[in-house]
């Protein structure tokens, strides 16, 4: 699966879906830090990448329906650091949903992962 992580995404991440055999680009390693939300979501439609960030914005499915995309994967959690964020990362990886997600939309929390399919015919 090729991923692009958002900017506010810890490294610790990327290095867990890089042992789970994900293709992981950031946009820090991409230069992409700073960089306006249109500009960052070229690059990802441009690269054919599932999205993961914590940027709530991105589970607006007026703004960015499912099927518009390769995938998006907005992390809603109290707390963003890697000590909260790990369990529910693993837990995401571990299920087999990031490949089977394509142009979906999942938002995961602490508990649960909630997601969002294209409409058929798409």
């Amino acid at each position: 699966m090729r991923i692009k992580l958002d900017e506010n995404l810890p490294e610790a991440l990327a290095d867990l879906l890089r042992l789970a055999k994900h293709d992981v680009a950031t946009a820090h390693e991409e230069n992409l830090s700073g960089a306006k939300d249109p500009i960052v979501t070229a690059a990802v439609k441009r690269e054919a990448r599932l999205f993961m960030t914590f940027d709530l914005e991105f589970a607006d499915v007026r703004k960015y329906p499912p099927g518009s995309h390769s995938g998006i994967v907005v992390f809603r959690l109290q707390d963003q650091r890697w000590r909260v964020l790990e369990m529910p990362a693993r837990r995401l990886v571990e299920s087999g949903l990031l490949e089977r997600l394509h142009g979906g939309l999942a938002v995961v929390d602490e508990t649960r992962i909630r997601t969002r399919a294209p409409r058929s015919g798409k």
